[in-house]
């Protein structure tokens, strides 16, 4: 019986021990505005995994998802405060604190994905604003995946930026979206994103713009019988820490955090990749016509859009466009 007794208690004492050494030293904490079903969240899974396997367990990363901690704006406030350890932003985003970063955001400004990695990370321009970031706000740019291209859903064909002209196009209230919606003559609706599958339902609106993949999520293909390839706008995202997380960490530990963001924004990247691929034949397969109009029409529409913006930044909105321009 004592023997007995001796035995489970060196069980429990065990097992004590070794939840011990399987806890965390750091309990740190992921904001992100999209869902669950999301690509966005399939790579920050796999970005806290992999931050949990290199540390040995010495890192563990709780993911907030569906803008449970905020939106994007709030989720960077909390960053720069050290409320918050990681979240995702693009690179355009920051325009709010720094008013030259709209360029990532105007239409046409960016050929692809790869264009605008150089235009962030090798351009002056770029590397000057990861700088305020950093110095003025508290955070750093981790790493950066592709978020998906823009394109226009319709209830007639675009063949061409004349048949833009009229159309009722919903838009986010993001001034990218609005500039492409004016300028390229369609008449821009701001409306909230889950009215817009009944607004297109009934006519309300003539069409919307988003990524491919949000197009098939939201199904607006059910609703919308033409797709135009404009490319209008390449959506990033960035992966972001706050300052005061990466302080918090050991040489080690941080190395292991910059890692897994460079591996998941790879990761992140090719499930947008993959996506993309086949989602053009399985609108076909739905009934979707799809064009594809000439978008150097598009881009000389813009140009009011790109004089606006050297006009309120000057010097270095003016540079900026030529360094973005030269990393094509």
């Amino acid at each position: 019986m004592k023997k007995g007794l001796k035995t489970l208690g060196l069980g429990i004492l065990f097992g004590v021990m070794t939840t011990a050494a399987l806890a965390a030293e750091y309990d740190l904490k992921m904001g992100m505005v999209a869902g669950t079903s999301s690509n966005e969240y399939k790579a920050a899974e796999f970005f806290a995994n992999e931050v949990k396997e290199k540390s040995n367990g010495k890192i563990d990363i709780a993911i907030f998802p569906s803008g449970q901690l905020g939106d994007d704006r709030s989720m960077i406030e909390q960053l720069s405060g050290g409320a918050l350890d990681f979240t995702f932003a693009e690179i355009g985003r920051f325009s709010i604190f720094f008013p030259e970063a709209e360029v990532y955001t105007l239409p046409y400004m960016m050929k692809d994905f790869a264009h605008v990695q150089k235009a962030t990370w090798d351009t002056e321009f770029g590397k000057n604003l990861m700088t305020k970031i950093h110095d003025n706000l508290g955070i750093t740019i981790l790493s950066q995946g592709y978020n998906g291209t823009r394109e226009t859903t319709s209830n007639r064909a675009i063949n061409s930026v004349e048949d833009m002209k009229g159309l009722k196009l919903r838009v986010p209230t993001a001034p990218a979206n609005l500039n492409y919606a004016k300028y390229s003559g369609a008449s821009p609706t701001p409306m909230a994103f889950s009215e817009v599958y009944l607004a297109l339902q009934t006519n309300s609106v003539d069409g919307q713009e988003n990524p491919l993949s949000a197009i098939r999520a939201q199904k607006f293909y059910e609703v919308q019988p033409y797709l135009a390839i404009t490319d209008h706008i390449i959506n990033d995202q960035l992966y972001l820490v706050s300052n005061d997380t990466m302080e918090s960490l050991t040489p080690e530990l941080r190395e292991v955090v910059k890692q897994a963001a460079q591996d998941a924004a790879k990761y992140h990247t090719q499930l947008f990749v993959e996506e993309e691929s086949h989602l053009k034949d399985f609108f076909k397969e739905n009934g979707v016509t799809i064009t594809e109009p000439n978008k150097d029409e598009f881009k000389a529409a813009m140009q009011p859009v790109y004089d606006e913006y050297i006009k309120k930044n000057g010097k270095v909105g003016e540079e900026g466009i030529k360094e973005i321009n030269a990393a094509r």
